[in-house]
């Protein structure tokens, strides 16, 4: 039936059924763009805090803003950076909880963005993926589960995303700091 045929109710009927079928995929662009949007807000109030805290001591670098995996993602590079990072990544750790707090405190919502300093984090995903791929053949061919050494929350979520990729499956057991991923034969 054409448009000329309908009453103008029957019109409107089908100017709704049409518009409520498009709202779900216009809603879903929209969280989208939402999401990027609030996600790159959240590295401009990182960038800011991190930038005035590096004046405050004195320190050099450039902080690049991305938007990765649906978080907030600064890296902080050049200069002599190695003291933000500490011996094991701990003083890095410390400084992505106080700007995630920074980020909360600012925006009201709770932060997940990941910080990285002159390339630590980075690194360490690269080392955990081949460590990852190495424990996954030696479970594979033995049968037998392995105990990983404990590992903070960014290098089990690395082990485990590495894991679940080659097919495998991982757990983590114990209380942080000794907290392990176990990974687990098919």
């Amino acid at each position: 039936m054409s448009e000329e045929n309908m009453s103008p109710v029957d019109v409107e009927e089908v100017s709704q059924v049409e518009d409520a079928d498009a709202t779900p995929k216009e809603e879903k662009k929209g969280e989208k763009k939402s999401l990027i949007s609030r996600l790159e807000e959240e590295g401009e109030v990182a960038a800011d805090y991190l930038e005035a805290l590096m004046d405050i001591v004195d320190l050099d670098g450039d902080i690049d803003i991305d938007v990765e995996n649906e978080r907030a993602s600064l890296a902080i590079t050049g200069g002599k950076l190695n003291h933000l990072v500490g011996e094991r990544g701990e003083v890095l750790d410390a400084l992505q909880e106080l700007t995630r707090l920074a980020v909360q405190t600012s925006l009201g919502e709770r932060s997940r963005l990941m910080l990285d300093v002159d390339n630590f984090r980075s690194a360490k995903k690269d080392e955990l993926a081949r460590l990852s791929e190495e424990v996954a053949q030696e479970v594979r061919s033995t049968g037998q589960s392995v105990k990983l050494r404990p590992m903070n929350a960014f290098e089990r979520k690395v082990v485990h995303d590495t894991i679940q990729n080659l097919g495998l499956t991982s757990e983590s057991e114990g209380e942080d700091p000794n907290r392990c991923v176990v990974v687990l034969p098919e």
